[in-house]
């Protein structure tokens, strides 16, 4: 059997609003294999980021606990430890990307790698080779503003992925992207995944991307409403198409 690599096991979480608790996740439970491609989707406001907060330990659960790699995220690991886990162990790919506009396309990439000690020899090195891989080389001399949302999406990957990192997480990544656009960071994702065996949990509430994924996960209101696996996310995605009218995007 596959290793699991994070287990989230009921996890709950309410936000104080006045005399009130909001609650916004409502025992979540599952689990990422080593090697799975999983998406999260379900409509804005269901809890998929709140939920991305607490595996990354940024916000503490009500109830409930996070199993990274072994081990329990808040009661076995400082804020501290927590940070540096997720400097070595995870890269993150947002839906707006956040640049030091000082540097350049290649030294934004180079950066994790200082601030995990490397060298800049070393670290220039390792960002141009990321570069590479995600197509961008030839921008390396650019500030980051200078670049298309899709190109600016396909350098933020490759400085989650320049450390090497064990997990890929994505949070809306092809939000602010054309068609287009999206298909190239998919494709991008879905070759990290298969090629170099980087796990990756995808946030979106786009269905289409569903066709990319080993697993998939609905949410609604908070609660997981079904999970589905590669094979059945062949009906899911025949129910889209029938529900839409139109092909939807399906990775072969």
């Amino acid at each position: 059997m596959t290793q699991p690599i994070l287990q989230v096991q009921n996890i709950s979480k309410s936000f104080r609003v006045g005399a009130m608790d909001v609650p916004v996740l409502r025992g979540i439970d599952f689990e990422i294999s080593m090697g799975d491609f999983l998406v999260l989707f379900g409509p804005s406001g269901c809890g998929k980021s709140t939920l991305l907060h607490t595996i990354l330990g940024l916000e503490s659960p009500t109830a409930g606990k996070i199993v990274f790699a072994g081990k329990t995220v808040f009661s076995e690991m400082s804020e501290d430890e927590r940070s540096d886990f997720r400097k070595r162990h995870v890269g993150m790919v947002y839906q707006q990307s956040n640049w030091i506009r000082s540097l350049s396309v290649l030294e934004n990439v180079a950066f994790p790698l200082t601030l995990l000690g490397a060298d800049r020899t070393t670290a220039m090195g390792r960002a141009r080779q990321t570069l590479e891989l995600v197509g961008m080389s030839a921008w390396s001399a650019y500030a980051p503003m200078e670049l298309s949302s899709g190109q600016q999406q396909r350098v933020s990957l490759a400085r989650a992925v320049v450390t090497d990192p064990d997990f890929i997480i994505a949070d809306e990544p092809t939000g602010n992207l054309d068609f287009e656009s999206g298909q190239t960071l998919m494709h991008l994702l879905k070759y990290l995944n298969e090629e170099t065996g980087k796990t990756i949990l995808m946030v979106t509430h786009d269905l289409e991307y569903i066709g990319y994924a080993k697993t998939a996960i609905r949410m609604r209101d908070g609660v997981i409403v079904e999970v589905y696996s590669e094979n059945e996310r062949e009906a899911l995605l025949s129910s889209i198409r029938g529900k839409r009218g139109v092909e939807a995007p399906v990775s072969k």
